[in-house]
């Protein structure tokens, strides 16, 4: 069997040095080039079987390289590489036909799992590319800022499904941003710009959702003094999201199984057979699967509405989002509560908290410390949620890169204003001093082992401990 061909197309000599000798020892025949002009050249020449594209690249970036082979090569699989793991990023990749999306820094054996995969895969839906690309993230997706892998898996489910007229099913928590990914979804489909409408069959008495829903016609009941278009017809074109759907009546759920089956309605104390056009994105916190066993859900509901299911992950398990968050809603806010800053101690108290109304919950608290926080930063005072332990107030799911970037932000707050704070040499002496003490107490204070582990000569280190202060036999077992 001939070697599948593989493209790689990065800046970073040393990336693209290890990709390539990675691929090539895996058994792929591979080319490297260093842009994205490059990338198309090397196309025009011989197909690629896959492509590793990074986003940012002299010239042509990585997203329009693979806007342009989407439309001469929609055989290849692509896989976008970035730095900048953020959510617009992640659904533009997925829009333009992207297989997956590879947030670096990353491990050659992810990279070369995910190439066996996408080579396995067939290709995937054409419809992504037709999407418009270049939108700007707007304040009502900000439930969606997040870095953590479970976030950038509903970026890229979004990519993958908003061009289609897939009926999805959003699940999770209340508060979790089930609604904000319905309206991301229809933001960015064929259907933008038409109308989006949204129905809690929780907020709606039972007696009354029926009407909500399908309309009614005059003299319909006692207080239908005029004809009302329901939420189904008033969508039509558009997107309906049916919010809270496990609080539906049985009989209601019936009606509505009916009205997407045969795509018509009819309204309450009508006898007209109404046409609509509409795609339903339904969202629920409940056990869908346990009402269903108790007779409360209807079975055959549930696989029309379940077509792409889509969960959103708690707060609490995706704790290394939430400084991300507060500063989002900080900004969100500032033109009508002020600017504010966070004290470092307030800002471990949020990490730390359960947050059992997930964002929801944490942007309320964060308005509501706006507000009292009169001296321009909010202290742990001004959040009316307890302290927590030292140990929660670390994200458990944080990365090393994470929680330095987190204490260096603390750092480097309020420094704006500085002409000069000597800030670079000041860090990397905080930063150097514990590695040395970690690397000397792991080698028993063996000076040789120790420049070995870091890296460096051993005349160095010993320049190094003196600098610091750092005594190598106090650190002998």
């Amino acid at each position: 069997m001939t070697a599948a061909r593989v493209l790689i197309a990065d800046d970073e000599d040393g990336l693209r040095w290890v990709l390539e000798k990675g691929l090539r020892q895996a058994g792929y025949e591979v080319t490297a080039v260093r842009d994205g002009d490059a990338a198309l050249r090397a196309f025009d020449e011989a197909p690629f079987d896959l492509v590793f594209l990074d986003v940012r690249m002299p010239g042509v970036d990585g997203l329009t390289v693979l806007a342009k082979l989407r439309e001469t090569a929609p055989s290849a699989h692509v896989i976008v590489m970035t730095a900048h793991g953020t959510m617009e990023t992640a659904i533009q990749a997925m829009q333009r036909g992207a297989y997956d999306y590879l947030a670096k820094p990353f491990d050659l054996d992810e990279v070369l799992l995910l190439a066996e995969r996408a080579l396995a895969a067939g290709r995937l839906t054409q419809e992504v590319a037709r999407l418009k690309t270049g939108l700007q993230e707007v304040w009502e997706f900000g439930a969606l800022i997040g870095r953590h892998p479970r976030m950038q898996e509903v970026y890229k489910t979004i990519g993958r499904i908003a061009a289609s007229d897939v009926t999805v099913l959003l699940r999770g928590e209340s508060g979790t941003g089930k609604e904000l990914v319905a309206r991301a979804i229809h933001h960015y489909s064929r259907r933008a710009g038409r109308p989006f409408v949204a129905v809690s069959s929780a907020a709606i008495p039972g007696t009354l959702l029926e009407s909500e829903l399908f309309g009614h016609e005059r003299g319909a009941f006692t207080d239908a003094k005029d004809r009302k278009l329901g939420k189904l017809e008033l969508a039509h074109g558009g997107t309906l999201f049916l919010d809270e759907i496990g609080d539906m009546p049985p009989e209601l759920q019936t009606k509505l199984l009916r009205a997407l089956q045969e795509r018509t309605i009819e309204r309450v104390g009508g006898h007209e057979s109404i046409r609509i056009d509409v795609r339903v994105l339904a969202a629920t916190n409940r056990d869908l699967e346990t009402m269903m066993r108790d007779g409360r859900f209807r079975e055959d509901l549930f696989y029309r509405l379940n077509v792409v299911a889509l969960t959103l992950p708690p707060l609490r398990e995706r704790r290394r989002d939430i400084p991300l968050l507060v500063d989002h809603f900080l900004a969100k806010y500032a033109t009508e509560l002020g600017e504010r800053g966070v004290a470092p101690e307030a800002l471990d108290r949020l990490v730390g908290h359960e947050w059992p109304g997930n964002v929801r919950e944490l942007e309320n608290v964060v308005q509501r410390a706006m507000v009292m926080a009169t001296s321009g930063v909010i202290l742990p005072e001004h959040l009316p949620i307890g302290p927590v332990s030292a140990a929660a107030s670390v994200a458990i799911d944080a990365t090393l890169e994470e929680i330095i970037e987190r204490k260096l932000m603390e750092c480097v707050r309020g420094l704006r204003e500085h002409t000069s704070a000597n800030l670079y040499d000041l860090m990397i002496g905080l930063v150097e001093k514990p590695l040395l003490r970690a690397v000397l107490r792991e080698t028993g204070g063996n000076q040789v082992r120790a420049a070995q582990i870091l890296g460096i000569n051993r005349n160095t280190l010993r320049k190094k401990l003196t600098e610091h202060g750092i005594d190598p036999d106090a650190m002998e077992s």
